[in-house]
């Protein structure tokens, strides 16, 4: 997750500002990136940073449509970096 994150910290600053949120999802630890921005996905990494999907955001607002439960079943919500640049 450090390299998507140091990816995160190269790119222009987004408002909302960019972070990434550490969740449990289906028995697993996994990583989510909310969206930029309105027609940008949001993107859901497994604990080793695999892309599982994206459960928001696109052209549609509702992802890729891969884990449409993950909000309603996700737990343990923990902040691991936010973006605090100005």
């Amino acid at each position: 997750m450090l390299e998507k994150i140091k990816k995160l910290k190269s790119e222009n600053i987004a408002n909302p500002p960019a972070s990434v949120w550490q969740y449990e999802y289906n028995g697993q630890v996994v990583y989510y990136i909310p969206a930029k921005c309105c027609d940008i996905p949001s993107l859901l990494y497994d604990s080793n940073c695999n892309l599982i999907c994206s459960p928001d955001g696109g052209f549609t607002g509702k992802g890729d449509g891969k884990c449409k439960d993950f909000f309603d079943k996700r737990t343990k919500e923990k902040l691991i970096w936010k973006d605090d640049r100005e």
